[in-house]
């Protein structure tokens, strides 16, 4: 009996132990994702805690998370188990993670306060402003259309968790819908989205002529290695060659970076050559944090470097609403973390649906859009520069070849389809296998006549 007991002591001490060791790189993940996603959801996106929680971190170990709001400081604190994260809140740049910095070495970075534009949106017309005209563009069916979104809304698989859907045809609204509890108030989060609007950046840079695409990037440590091969058209074509795994299902790069580092660009940065740059395809969230350093490091002064994005892009394109967060070094995150209403976002489509042009303003390059969906070596046609294509038709064969399209996590889309002049937005909620967006936008395009 005594023998017994200790061997079931020492499995039971085995199974706690091997439970600790698997837990143990978790928890900063685990804990980070809840008090991210429910900081920035409260206070950027304007939603309850009771919501977030209900939907958003309602899954695995983070439905599990106790999580603690303070609406004075703008912050949270998330615990599970024994680990706790936290997030503090800088205005117009977000809900942060305190990892590597104080939150007094995040609050004291040069934030500079730009006004949003247009002051009074509901005043001026589309697209600039709200202002939308009550005539409906030609050579659409709207009853289809309707059928459409309400197949959109129904919220049982395949059309499980839609948050809201704005379709514009030839350049007008035809269509915006929200499910119960979202409005235009809400802003929604982009996820891997960001990385579309960090192509507008860098188009932006481009022309202006402080970034080079071919040219070798400026970073150090890769100067005595072959990394210094890579340039920011590998970064944006996602066959930087650099090692990485995007797995969001465990302890992963992708994973590791959004919620343990404090410099995310500096810890993609870190990794090793894996394949020659320009010759691999491999979907890298780092790449484009990586990118995102690099701007920082071109424009060389970092209160212009954050105003960017607003002056630059947002401002010039009506996108009041957006917000593009920060890491705790002061670095956006190019690759996951920017907020913008419904509007806004089909507002970004517009404007690639125009060739980069903005009522008469060429505000990118006047090649970068084709550029942008010039497909990357070793995509199979899938990819082009931090946008999706489908040129292949694989993913989805009922929706004209020429589709591209800004993707995010859990079923964010921005959809561009130059010859049926459409912008389609779709903002949610939805498990991979839970919403079908070929049959989503097979549906709208049997609107178009």
């Amino acid at each position: 009996m005594k023998r017994a007991g200790a061997i079931l002591s020492t499995l039971l001490l085995i199974i706690l132990l091997g439970g600790f060791l698997y837990m143990k790189p978790l928890m900063p993940i685990i804990t980070g994702y809840a008090a991210k996603n429910l900081s920035s959801g409260i206070f950027v996106g304007n939603r309850t805690q009771e919501s977030l929680e209900a939907t958003d971190l309602n899954f695995s170990f983070i439905r599990f998370v106790k999580n603690s709001v303070d609406s004075r400081s703008k912050s949270v604190k998330s615990r599970f188990l024994w680990h706790t994260s936290r997030t503090t809140f800088v205005n117009g740049y977000g809900s942060i993670l305190v990892n590597d910095y104080t939150v007094g070495d995040i609050q004291a970075r040069p934030y500079p306060i730009v006004p949003h534009l247009p002051e009074h949106p509901d005043t001026i017309a589309w697209p600039m402003g709200d202002l939308i005209a009550d005539t409906i563009p030609s050579g659409i069916d709207l009853q289809q259309l309707n059928m459409a979104m309400e197949q959109a809304f129904v919220d049982t698989i395949p059309y499980k968790g839609t948050f809201a859907v704005m379709v514009t045809y030839k350049g007008q609204p035809v269509a915006e819908r929200y499910a119960e509890g979202f409005g235009p108030e809400n802003l929604f989060l982009s996820w891997s989205m960001a990385k579309s609007f960090t192509n507008a950046l860098t188009g932006i840079m481009v022309k202006e002529g402080k970034l080079e695409l071919d040219a070798p990037a400026d970073i150090e440590e890769w100067q005595q290695d072959e990394r210094r091969q890579i340039t920011i058209r590998h970064l944006m074509q996602m066959n930087s060659g650099l090692e990485w795994n995007e797995d969001y299902g465990n302890s992963s790069d992708v994973n590791n970076m959004l919620h343990k580092e404090g410099d995310m660009a500096k810890f993609a940065i870190s990794k090793q050559l894996e394949y020659a740059p320009g010759s691999v395809f491999e979907y890298a969230s780092g790449s484009t944090n990586i990118v995102s350093s690099l701007m920082r490091k071109a424009i060389g002064n970092d209160a212009d470097y954050l105003a960017f994005p607003r002056e630059k892009l947002f401002n010039r394109i009506g996108m009041r609403s957006a917000t593009f967060e920060v890491d705790a070094s002061g670095t956006f995150v190019g690759s996951s973390y920017l907020y913008a209403s419904l509007r806004d976002y089909t507002r970004f489509g517009l404007l690639y649906l125009n060739n980069g042009n903005w009522l008469g303003e060429q505000i990118l390059p006047d090649d970068w859009v084709e550029y942008t969906t010039t497909a990357a070596n070793g995509s199979d046609g899938n990819y082009g520069a931090f946008f999706w294509l489908n040129k292949t038709g694989k993913e989805y064969p009922d929706v004209p070849r020429d589709m591209f399209c800004c993707r995010g996590h859990d079923g964010q889309f921005i959809y561009i389809i130059p010859s049926k002049e459409l912008v389609i937005v779709r903002t949610g909620f939805s498990k991979e296998g839970e919403f079908d967006q070929n049959g989503f936008l097979a549906r709208i395009l049997d609107a178009i006549r």
